[in-house]
């Protein structure tokens, strides 16, 4: 018996419905996540590969200063970002209007005061240039690390964002400059002291990340400089989000890229473990 017409049409209208709605529910969900240069980078790239296992495909966007993130985040032009901690996103906030909030814990990278001039901060020489960050929240993070190494005092109950008028004691007579971040690794050079994160240290290749005269005391502080995942607050609880950063706080094979990536356990702490919420 011969298929009518139009019952034909309507098979075959039915299957290649059925087919492009397949098709549509394989196709993953985007993102795109902006970083900085760091050695969690590997693990990052490691967490896209396994979030693409689950359906999410990452698009990271590299970027080569602290500010580009944000700008780029609150333009809709990236949907996550993943380079800062909490004092600086506040400070972003304020000075910008952003409105971007923290999701997510992350790595919590030490800082260290650094030299390949001298051993201890007794060799320090009177009018020595060292150098310090130039934005607000890790100039003060750095400025507290040259006090407690005892070379500087700085006005009582001062807070995270300590600013070079913040010194009340300056006995050796140092010679602050101020650098981006992202550039304090690689003045080791030109200065005695810098300060920096291990992790630059190690992506530049100037010194041991492991020879830092001092490093931060982190567990002290409460995890307020781990690094966080960040976004818009119509973001907050995208399942596309959600699922990388789940990714990347529990799988087994971005936990060992992390740890290959620094080398020393010392350097680094996954902040989210000691946190009773792995977000806000």
């Amino acid at each position: 018996m011969a298929i009518p017409p139009f019952f034909l049409r309507l098979g075959l209208l039915l299957a290649s419905t059925t087919l492009v709605l397949s098709v549509q529910a394989a196709e993953p969900q985007k993102i795109r996540l902006g970083i900085n240069d760091s050695p969690q980078n590997a693990a990052l790239e490691r967490a896209a590969e396994v979030a693409r296992e689950q359906g999410v495909a990452v698009e990271i966007v590299a970027f080569s200063d602290w500010n580009t993130p944000n700008l780029a985040l609150a333009h809709g032009d990236i949907d996550v970002n993943y380079f800062q901690h909490q004092p600086f996103l506040e400070n972003a906030n304020a000075q910008n209007g952003y409105g971007l909030v923290p999701i997510a814990y992350g790595v919590e990278n030490k800082v260290g005061l650094y030299s390949k001039r001298v051993k201890s901060f007794a060799e320090v020489p009177d009018g020595a240039t060292v150098a310090v960050a130039d934005d607000p929240v890790n100039q003060g993070r750095g400025l507290r690390l040259y006090a407690r190494a005892g070379l500087i005092q700085l006005k009582p109950d001062t807070g995270p964002k300590a600013s070079l008028q913040d010194i009340v004691a300056n006995p050796r007579q140092l010679k602050f400059i101020e650098l981006p971040g992202p550039q304090l690794a690689r003045v080791l050079d030109d200065v005695t002291l810098a300060q920096s994160y291990p992790s630059h240290i190690l992506a530049a290749g100037t010194t041991d990340p492991n020879s830092a005269l001092l490093f931060s005391d982190d567990e002290a502080s409460g995890h307020l400089y781990a690094l966080r995942f960040v976004t818009r607050p119509d973001k907050a609880d995208d399942p596309a989000i959600r699922t990388f950063i789940q990714v990347f706080q529990n799988d087994p094979r971005v936990r060992e890229a992390i740890a290959q990536a620094y080398g020393n356990p010392q350097l680094y702490s996954l902040a989210w473990l000691n946190r009773q919420e792995a977000a806000r």
